[in-house]
């Protein structure tokens, strides 16, 4: 028998658990050199009234345990440290009227240089003008068990623009960064945090550093308006920091997991997706990143939205938007695409580029509620879908341009196959699909 959607969020919940156990296990081994600071809203008890002045005094490696409280500043970290909120609930940090509620800032020494070593936990980040959290130039950082919701307030969203935003993001003008932001980082994990009312939720690019095998996993990522639940997007280099940088750094090998990404990018038409994976012009890299076992449903843009919009042949610099694998997700009720990557009607999975693609795979995806499966637009390359279970009354694959689509030993809602009376149907040349599946792939040994 098919599994529920309680079924799934079981199955996610038990696999965060082990992510988290594993975790916990990590931190309870005890830094013999490391001191432990405490800070509390009155500075009581040999304890610091601010969480900047505990950083300030802590030594790599330290550990800072976070009272409960409103703290009313910007945490910036360029040390190995532990940031955790202790308590019967989560401290608060309110930003408002600064840029970022923590920033973990690797830039700050050297750009090649970055911070490694952190962990925040346990906190509630609201209000910043930017984004709740930004960790840039940075590896082995971990955040979990936060909730950052309302931040981005500096976002003018009649004009597409953030007034005040630093000039190493350069990309982010129409979101003012997310609630969540990557850049330039490597082995970053983005574990069990509840990320909400910002323009956009999750956000890992490439300004000032290659982003990474980066893990995002178990988050809560919902009601962002402006912008995608979950987005890797390649952007152009951060020059005002890296004078001698070249082509974008690119996105790639990260692992979006286990997350539940909903109800994102619905406030302006063509806004956000569950998950975006995006190298816009020539010169970008997203490949190689992988989408695995995640809940997308009812976003503004299709579950999976992944766009190039220019290109050029040789010499112009490649795209590069291959590789990535887009596994065993529940995909319902999300949007059509919009602009030059429209599709036809609500969309579970939209592969637009004006660059060939080549390599990526769509396997093992439960999609309903949806007027259109898996559209693929491209001028050449090749989509690998199978074992995928389309059930929908719709499309199960709408090839729009002259790529072609290898969609054998996929369920069409029934056992006919595409476009038989009450399968799921197929348009577009290059499109092959025998062998079909007979019963839904979840029902195979």
């Amino acid at each position: 028998m098919s599994k529920s959607w309680s079924d799934f969020g079981l199955s996610l919940r038990a696999n965060v658990w082990k992510i988290g156990c594993a975790l916990f296990v990590l931190y309870l081994v005890p830094n013999v050199m490391a001191a432990t600071l405490c800070v509390n809203p009155g500075g009581t008890g040999g304890c610091k009234s601010t969480i900047s002045a505990a950083v300030a005094a802590a030594s790599p490696g330290d550990i800072i345990k976070v009272g409960w409280g409103i703290y009313k500043e910007q945490v910036v970290i360029s040390k190995t440290l532990s940031l955790v909120g202790t308590g019967y609930k989560n401290p608060v940090i309110d930003a408002s009227g600064l840029g970022n509620g923590i920033f973990v800032n690797g830039m700050s020494a050297a750009p090649a240089a970055g911070v490694t070593g952190v962990l925040v936990s346990g906190f509630d980040i609201e209000n910043a003008n930017f984004e709740g959290i930004l960790v840039a130039n940075a590896t082995d950082v971990t955040l979990t068990d936060n909730d950052v919701h309302d931040n981005n307030k500096s976002l003018d969203i009649a004009n597409a623009t953030c007034p005040g935003i630093p000039a190493f993001e350069t990309n982010e003008g129409e979101d003012c960064g997310e609630g969540v932001h990557l850049m330039g980082t490597s082995y970053v994990s983005v574990i069990q945090n509840d990320i909400d009312h910002n323009s956009g939720g999750i956000l890992i690019t490439d300004e000032t550093g290659p982003s990474h095998a980066n893990l995002i996993s178990g988050n809560k990522v919902h009601d962002n308006p402006y912008d995608c639940g979950i987005t890797l997007a390649s952007h152009g280099p951060a020059t005002s920091v890296i004078p001698t940088a070249g082509l974008p750094y690119g996105v790639t090998a990260n692992t979006i997991s286990d997350n539940v990404s909903a109800h994102n990018g619905y406030q302006v038409p063509g806004a956000g997706a569950g998950v975006g994976i995006f190298a816009p012009f020539p010169g970008t890299t997203d490949a190689g990143n992988v989408v695995v076992h995640n809940l997308l449903i009812n976003n503004g843009l299709p579950g999976v939205t992944m766009h190039n919009h220019a290109w050029a042949p040789s010499p112009a610099p490649p795209v590069n938007m291959n590789d990535n694998v887009i596994v065993g997700n529940r995909i319902s009720g999300n949007g059509e695409d919009t602009e030059d990557a429209a599709t036809s009607g609500p969309t579970g999975i939209n592969l637009y580029s004006v660059a060939p693609v080549w390599g990526t795979t769509v396997s093992q995806n439960e999609i309903s509620d949806e007027a259109i499966a898996v559209a693929f637009n491209a001028p050449s390359g090749q989509l690998n879908a199978h074992f995928n279970n389309f059930r929908i009354k719709g499309l199960g694959v709408d090839n729009i341009g002259a790529a072609t689509v290898d969609a054998t030993e996929n369920w069409w809602k029934c056992s006919k196959g595409p476009g038989a009376n009450g399968c799921a149907g197929v348009t577009g040349a290059g499109v092959t699909v025998a062998p079909w599946l007979t019963a839904p792939f979840d029902q195979y040994p």
